[in-house]
């Protein structure tokens, strides 16, 4: 058991053992190292101006992510490298990126800069990015300027983040993989605090179940990226928090003849590319959950885990028929994703059971599959309503439909009553499935709130299913799917 947290910072191995279970980055860099250049905005992941830059290894390659520090546990560091706003000048030079911002006068009130710049150092260490500007304002999404300062920080972007990257980072990279590989070569559980309170990360998933079956009520956590608000907003005190961070092979994503199979340490970031090859639908709804620094730390299967009725990925997921692996002790069991929300705030997962893994089916050709999600904000906004189908044809006729909305009810749910009259309908006849629409109506009964009515809900949840069956009903081929303008360039419409 190792009891001192580790993670490399400025290049040096940095050693903890006083950490609080909930204790997060931001509290440590403002509070106890006085490195105020990283801002507290918002509190929960929202405004971006909190956001650090954590590397870790992805497939043996040094890779850093934008993180909000805000609602990330300082725990969650251990064996990564923290970048700050601070540590990017070398030598009395600016960072490529932050000469940028002053040459194309990308800072105006200064509060969300370094925010800014954080999210633009991981956007020039990141290679295989399309040199575009619809890259760049993806990439900055979950940065929020209030002086409405855009567009030069986009032109800084443009001019700093597309071309071979030159900078310290980059020159000691040899140096910080290797110390990030013996980091990870550390087969110890990782165990912060006493019994009463803790922080605790496994290293394998036997050992996972263990501490979770003699501490069942303690609180587990991937990505923190709902977890940390109960903490910043609800004020929550979590004395036992376990984090799935270092369980060995969590993170892994594996391609299978039918399907894809994610481990529940595997976050949206992680993969989006193989939701997009399921179905470019997919692919557009899981650009947009969150924010990139969102994305980069939740995780899929903790979208899942928490059951809530708006969770963007559960409905897709349904739709598609997916299956969720749970273990308990030394027992698994496998359950179908839509069996597994019960009621409001209610799964099926016992007490010391936890989530493992997802698997998710890759579509046949005789599926046809759609997506919407329906936000008041087209980025990082949570959901109002969310329809996904998938129909099983055979020449032009439905004989199968699976539809699932979020936001509906007080779970991600089917609509059996408009699958089932669905059946023998064909999308290129709208009279033959007009019945369906009419049965969607007393499919759900949703509520009204700060988000959408109850009258809202149930015109939209209509007008997509109609949406739906009209785009698959006409050519089959990729002018079925109604596209948008956003920046000159065209964009899915998920």
């Amino acid at each position: 058991m190792r009891q001192e947290l580790r993670f490399l910072h400025r290049g040096k191995v940095v050693e903890l053992a006083d950490v609080r279970p909930t204790e997060t980055v931001l509290d440590y860099l403002r509070l106890r190292r006085g490195l105020v250049g990283t801002k507290e905005g918002c509190g929960e992941g929202d405004c971006g101006a909190c956001t650090v830059a954590i590397g870790r290894l992805v497939e043996g390659r040094l890779v850093y992510q934008p993180v909000n520090s805000c609602i990330q546990f300082l725990g969650m560091l251990d064996g990564a490298e923290l970048v700050t706003v601070e540590d990017l000048a070398q030598d009395g030079r600016l960072h490529p990126v932050q000469q940028a911002m002053v040459d194309c006068h990308g800072s105006q009130c200064g509060f969300c800069t370094p925010g800014f710049i954080m999210s633009l150092f991981t956007l020039y260490h990141a290679p295989d990015a399309p040199p575009t500007r619809k890259t760049v304002t993806d990439w900055l999404a979950g940065n929020l300027c209030r002086c409405t300062g855009y567009r030069p920080i986009v032109d800084a972007a443009m001019e700093a983040c597309f071309q071979a990257a030159d900078d310290a980072f980059s020159r000691r990279a040899e140096e910080t993989t290797a110390a990030l590989v013996e980091m990870a070569s550390d087969p110890h559980d990782l165990r912060l605090g006493d019994e009463e309170r803790f922080f605790a990360a496994p290293a394998s998933l036997d050992n996972l179940a263990e501490l979770y079956g003699a501490h069942p009520d303690a609180t587990i956590v991937a990505g923190a990226t709902d977890v940390g608000l109960w903490v910043t907003k609800q004020l929550r005190d979590l004395p036992q928090v376990i984090w799935l961070g270092r369980v060995r092979d969590f993170e892994k994503v594996e391609e299978t003849p039918g399907g894809v199979l994610l481990g529940a340490g595997a976050t949206f970031s992680d993969t989006h590319a193989f939701m997009a090859r399921i179905d470019p639908d997919l692919g557009e709804l899981w650009r947009r959950i969150g924010s990139r620094q969102v994305r980069a730390s939740g995780t899929v299967c903790g979208n899942i885990a928490n059951g809530s009725p708006i969770g963007d990925s559960p409905p897709a997921l349904i739709a598609l028929g997916a299956t969720l692996e749970l273990r308990k002790g030394s027992a698994s069991r496998t359950v179908a994703l839509e069996d597994f929300f019960i009621d409001y705030g209610k799964q099926d997962r016992g007490p010391g059971e936890i989530v493992t893994g997802l698997y998710v089916p890759r579509l046949d050709p005789n599926h046809a599959f759609r997506c919407f999600k329906i936000s008041k904000r087209f980025d990082q906004d949570i959901t109002a309503v969310l329809c996904a189908l998938r129909l099983t044809l055979a020449d032009g006729t439905i004989t199968e439909a699976r539809l699932a909305f979020g936001g509906m009810a007080a779970t991600p749910r089917r609509a059996a009553k408009a699958e089932l009259a669905l059946i023998g309908a064909r999308p290129d006849q709208p009279s033959s499935w007009a019945a369906a629409l009419k049965a969607l109506g007393d499919d759900f009964d949703p509520i009204s709130d700060m988000r959408a009515s109850d009258a809202y809900r149930r015109e939209v949840a209509r007008a997509l299913l109609a949406k739906s069956l009209v785009e698959i009903g006409g050519t089959p081929d990729e002018r079925t799917r109604v596209t948008g303008l956003r920046g000159g360039e065209t964009s899915n419409a998920a």
